[in-house]
């Protein structure tokens, strides 16, 4: 008798461990996903944004008005006279400087949409494949451990 009331509070504290684990799980596993999926939207993005300035090229001169990690405000001139100041910045912006002049392409169709000439998409895979490589690198050894806990705690509740 004394031996039952052990067991049967052991099997609810299973029960919801089991529960617990099982969401985390999932939680993990969309997290990873969700991450990834991000990715991937973002590589389309750069490359659908490739598409468009190589459809309807132009060419300038940009100076760069500001330049911080990851982002950089350029002013160029268009063949009709106007100026140009695209607010979200240039594709691609990696090494750019307060100052510099560097030769810009875009879409003549939608001049606020600048890249860096001679830079594509390609530049922005490298960094998207190691964000969702790491983020994999931790979430499948967290399945992996959450998995075996979950066998031996189904094995304790067996015995």
């Amino acid at each position: 008798m004394k031996a039952e009331q052990d067991q049967q509070p052991q099997k609810a504290v299973t029960w919801r461990g089991e529960r617990l684990r099982r969401v985390g799980a999932i939680v993990l596993l969309a997290v990873g996903v969700l991450v990834t999926l991000c990715c991937v939207l973002v590589a389309f993005g750069a490359w659908q944004n490739d598409r468009a300035i190589t459809a309807h090229t132009g060419h300038a001169n940009a100076e760069v008005v500001s330049a911080s990690f990851g982002r950089a405000l350029v002013r160029f001139d268009t063949p009709d006279g106007a100026v140009q100041a695209p607010p979200l910045g240039v594709l691609y912006p990696q090494g750019l400087e307060t100052g510099q002049v560097v030769a810009v392409e875009y879409d003549e169709r939608d001049p606020e949409l600048v890249r860096v000439a001679g830079r594509n998409v390609s530049l922005a895979l490298l960094p998207l494949a190691g964000v969702a490589a790491v983020t994999w690198l931790i979430v499948a050894p967290l399945l992996w451990w959450s998995h075996r806990s979950g066998v031996r705690i189904r094995r304790k509740a067996v015995v």
